[in-house]
């Protein structure tokens, strides 16, 4: 596994955030390396930027490439002086707190509309008020958008994110699956964001250690888990059609990452890089008024198999 390279040394349950960054670059610099060498005609631009009340970022941006007409990969470290109530909603006893929130964060949006576009987040947040207990906990996941579905895919998807979790308990990878169907819903369409994956947060029940081994699990296994998936599916042809409906299901992640995400209202409400931020919206977008997919298509096929919860692995 990939974090094997990036051991460290720390007391039982004592907080280490520098070990947490250090493997937070490394794995933003590893994925970088591996989306490079698979799309052959760009490389990401890097952009540096700081917070205002302390910390920073490394945005990491491929645009117009080979396979992939946007894909970014965010590192950020940043400090605030209280956390924002999309961070305090689910915690209300901690607002008021001071906080580092430092995590890598990416979303990669393809050319090719037999190609699903993804998304992961693993983060740590260190929570502290003068004279209280410091709160921390870990979050984070993957999930998977496609515009056209495939069994083997998601089979493979899914037993991707099983491997992550397995070493943690019988319950974990089932526990994980069933947050992230919930939370990739989107209420007023009631409709599932695409096939699912892990979703995780507030975790902290196992120590830091454990927690922290956890989320290196979730970060070691996204390309794994993905890009066997874009090597399948990357040449294969399509027509006008099925790029405009990738368009109009992409109309679909804008009004999610807009409305609900977690990750988006934490960063505009922390006062956090906005073209960061929004780097997850797709490069070209499309709605139409109440379309419909015509019976027995694959459109309809995605609807009617892959938009809805289901257990895709097998015995």
């Amino acid at each position: 596994m990939y974090y094997d390279k990036y051991r460290y040394t720390v007391l039982m349950d004592e907080i280490d955030i520098n070990a947490v960054k250090e493997y937070l670059l490394g794995l933003q610099h590893h994925i970088c390396s591996s989306i490079e060498g698979l799309d052959d005609k760009q490389d990401f631009n890097e952009d540096r930027w700081q917070h205002e009340q302390g910390g920073g970022g490394l945005s990491r941006v491929l645009s117009n490439g080979h396979i992939f007409e946007q894909a970014g990969i965010n590192f950020s470290h940043v400090l605030g002086a209280s956390l924002p109530g999309s961070a305090t909603a689910q915690r209300p006893e901690l607002a008021g707190y001071g906080f580092q929130a430092i995590g890598v964060s990416l979303v990669m949006h393809p050319h090719n509309p037999y190609v699903p576009t993804t998304h992961m987040n693993v983060r740590f947040f260190l929570a502290e008020k003068q004279g209280r207990e410091p709160q921390w906990w870990f979050g984070g996941g993957f999930d998977l958008t496609p515009y056209y579905g495939f069994d083997e895919d998601a089979e493979h998807w899914h037993q991707q994110a099983y491997d992550a979790c397995k070493d943690f308990g019988d319950n974990v990878y089932p526990r994980y699956k069933k947050w992230c169907d919930e939370y990739f819903y989107l209420k007023h369409r009631q409709e599932q964001r695409g096939i699912g994956g892990l979703f995780f947060d507030d975790l902290n029940e196992w120590g830091f250690i454990r927690c922290f081994d956890f989320m290196r699990s979730v970060g070691d296994h996204f390309l794994p888990a993905y890009l066997p998936i874009v090597e399948r599916r990357k040449d294969t042809s399509y027509i006008k059609k099925q790029r405009d409906f990738q368009l109009y299901r992409r109309g679909r992640y804008v009004e999610f990452n807009l409305i609900y995400d977690r990750g988006t209202l934490f960063g505009l409400q922390s006062g956090g890089r906005t073209e960061s931020i929004l780097m997850s919206l797709p490069p070209q977008v499309r709605w139409q008024y109440n379309w419909q997919p015509q019976p027995g298509t694959e459109e309809a096929n995605l609807y009617e198999k892959f938009l809805k919860p289901r257990e895709w692995l097998k015995g």
